[in-house]
């Protein structure tokens, strides 16, 4: 039986328009006109920029037989409702974070270890090799395939205070993060004092002193303008967590093998053109920062972090001992 939460899935009006109407009729067979995509980012954004090329790849390939249409900003539904119906196959693709994902899938869990990779191009081998291999198959246990995985940034540390190059650098600093367990362990375990709090809140918590860091990507760090109070910027990337471009397992079990073999393709290539777009999007916030001041180290020995996680690590595989493998093959990569 599914692991999924059993709730009442709500249909948004604008999916529900769709799915009343026969024109637009949306489904899993491989003879529907036009598919639904679900994407929560704006429509100028790498992941968005991503899925329509995915989009038009698969359209160009198929002369038009098989077309879709990418419903950006969530107007289709919250990231649950919208998983669910991907499962259904009303949704028939999307692109969704695996951090929320891990909440009814295991194995996707294990991205929001801290550390667990040791960089970003790290996270691209072990995504497109073994672990991707390995989450991809509890996500079609869940009725989700698996067609790669975007890039969603590596959050590192800022504060007021000083650099940060080893966990010492840590003791005693206020951190906020996400209202998540894992991720107040992190920081405690380190010795600092980690303080969650709304995202909202973060940059008059910094001018005022209530907390003395934070962790976040370049391009929230700069956007948000939290650079303006807090102005050290340390290359930790401890938490790597990659986005799927996820098809409903009923529309591509729909598909001949051929039009599989199109659509992984496209994904494919989707996924190269996002990951590029979301890099240059990253040098261009980190180019802001520098020019404001900002003093940024990066951190070429990540070995001591990661020592300094395992009692996360400990805590997690004794409620997880099925994942043992898993963490130990992304753990133990080079």
């Amino acid at each position: 039986m599914s692991s999924f939460k059993k709730y009442s899935v709500k249909v948004p009006a604008a999916l529900m328009a769709m799915l009343v109407a026969p024109a637009l009729m949306v489904g899993a067979s491989a003879n529907a006109k036009e598919w639904n995509a679900w994407n929560i980012h704006v429509e100028d954004y790498p992941v968005s920029h991503g899925m329509e090329a995915f989009a038009e790849e698969i359209s160009e390939k198929t002369d038009g037989r098989l077309s879709a249409k990418v419903f950006h900003g969530g107007v289709l539904g919250s990231q649950p409702d919208a998983i669910e119906q991907t499962r259904l196959g009303i949704i028939d693709f999307g692109v969704y974070s695996l951090g929320p994902m891990g909440q009814s899938v295991p194995e996707a869990n294990v991205v929001s270890l801290p550390f667990i990779f040791k960089g970003v191009d790290q996270m691209h081998r072990l995504m497109d090799g073994a672990a991707g291999e390995a989450i991809g198959k509890g996500l079609e246990a869940k009725g989700i395939v698996a067609l790669g995985y975007y890039d969603a940034g590596a959050r590192s540390f800022y504060n007021s205070k000083q650099p940060i190059n080893t966990p010492d650098d840590v003791a005693g600093l206020k951190v906020r993060v996400m209202n998540n367990d894992l991720f107040v362990g992190m920081v405690n375990s380190m010795g600092g004092n980690a303080t969650p709090m709304a995202f909202s809140e973060v940059y008059t918590a910094l001018q005022t002193g209530i907390v003395d860091g934070a962790e976040n990507n370049p391009p929230s760090y700069e956007s948000t303008n939290h650079y303006e109070v807090a102005g050290y910027y340390s290359m930790s990337e401890h938490l790597i967590i990659p986005e799927c471009l996820c098809m409903s397992k009923r529309t591509w079990d729909g598909l001949s093998a051929e039009d599989q073999a199109i659509v992984q393709e496209a994904a494919t290539n989707s996924v190269n053109l996002q990951r590029k777009l979301w890099a240059e999007r990253e040098e261009q916030s980190m180019k802001t920062v520098r020019d404001a001041g900002v003093k940024v180290n990066l951190i070429d020995d990540k070995a001591p972090f990661q020592a300094a996680m395992e009692p996360v690590y400990a805590e997690f595989l004794e409620e997880n001992p099925e994942l043992s493998d898993l963490v130990n093959l992304m753990r133990n990569a080079d």
